[in-house]
């Protein structure tokens, strides 16, 4: 059997290269494609016995490919309907920007693991288009009305899908009137220890873009003067270092050593926007931190409000002092062990597992 894994692009590791790279474990001679990549990269984090081809579309040989991607997107339906698909038996496509749109053979069977539809040209497109510069904000609605036709029409070239959450499940119902199977996406929980002595600092940890809301923790925090932690980097850091009062710590991107260790000895972790899945909370509860978190999106899934967190119902800054205040007066007492026994269900071997018996059993219906 040949099995083609098809990702959108692969410059950094993210949740949806972590699921490649379960994947690539599951099949190590699977070919790898991917419209633009960073090689070295990608070579280090595929497993060691990886010994398929990786493989690029026509995008990758576009002036300023690497660092300008996105601004090929109106391209990359055209590139993905290049490749030549022709000898594989079994395609695996991981999708969040455009991959799933290939053609494959007629016998063959195409499983899409999906991270998302496009957010930028369905639900969060006028919260995208609002944030962008001249000339793409008079561009973009001419693009994204040619990628939502050819977004939804290439989900009927799809056998199966898969959803990293039920969340995401019920946008694939609602843009691709498609049933998707619900399997969590893989987690490292076996790196993190939960014995660790527990600091008196809270954390708020990942890409400083607005949808994450980390200016609401630091705003919060600033009127609580507790002691908050904030590591990332984007487009929102010198903003926050600006506002940030003398009881937050703003220390930019960190390697996952330093990640790890503040993981291990927070408080708790702050995470105040809607993520489809959210690998971070479950990282943190493998440490034996509780997550108080916004109660939408993959959090309501992995984090059990009083149990291994705590939720709140409005994403404002009253909302997140008034968990925290939750949380301050002993109101949930929160069980190390508990948490880490907790976030193992997310462990990447449950999802290779899951992922195997899918596939199998999708493969006989060909």
């Amino acid at each position: 059997m040949k099995v083609a894994i098809i990702h959108y692009w692969w410059l950094s590791n993210r949740g949806g290269e972590a699921v490649c790279t379960a994947l690539a474990e599951l099949y190590p001679e699977a070919d790898f494609f991917v419209h633009v990549l960073n090689e070295d990269l990608v070579r280090k984090t595929l497993p060691e016995n990886f010994s398929g081809q990786i493989k690029t579309t026509f995008i990758s040989r576009l002036p300023g490919a690497k660092k300008h991607y996105q601004k090929y997107l109106p391209l990359m339906p055209l590139a993905l309907e290049q490749l030549d698909l022709s000898a594989y038996d079994l395609i695996l496509s991981s999708e969040s920007g455009p991959a799933k749109g290939v053609v494959t053979r007629p016998d063959a069977v195409h499983i899409c693991y999906c991270h998302s539809p496009m957010r930028y040209v369905w639900d969060m497109y006028h919260e995208y288009r609002s944030t962008a510069g001249r000339v793409v904000k008079a561009l973009f609605p001419f693009i994204a009305h040619y990628l939502r036709m050819w977004d939804r029409l290439s989900a009927d070239r799809v056998d199966h899908f898969i959803a990293n959450s039920k969340f995401i499940s019920s946008r694939i119902k609602k843009f691709y009137r498609r049933e998707a199977e619900v399997i969590y996406p893989p987690v490292n929980t076996t790196e993190f220890s939960h014995e660790q002595v527990r600091g008196d600092f809270y954390l708020c940890l990942g890409q400083l873009v607005p949808y994450k809301k980390a200016d609401m923790a630091v705003d919060a925090f600033n009127k609580m003067g507790l002691p908050l932690v904030v590591v990332g980097e984007g487009e929102l850091y010198e903003a926050l270092k600006a506002r940030a009062g003398s009881n937050v710590t703003l220390m930019g991107r960190q390697p996952f050593p330093v990640i790890k260790d503040l993981l291990e000895r927070c408080k708790g972790l702050i995470f105040p926007g809607v993520e489809d899945f959210g690998i971070v909370p479950v990282e943190a509860m493998a440490s034996g931190a509780p997550v108080i978190a916004y109660a939408k999106g993959g959090a309501l899934e992995t984090v059990i409000h009083g149990e291994t967190g705590v939720h709140f119902h409005e994403q404002t800054v009253e909302a997140l002092i008034a968990a925290v205040e939750h949380v301050e007066s002993g109101e949930f007492v929160f069980s190390p062990s508990r948490l880490h026994e907790h976030a193992a269900g997310f462990d990447k071997s449950v999802f290779k597992q899951k992922i195997k018996a899918f596939v199998d059993q999708a493969l006989p219906q060909a």
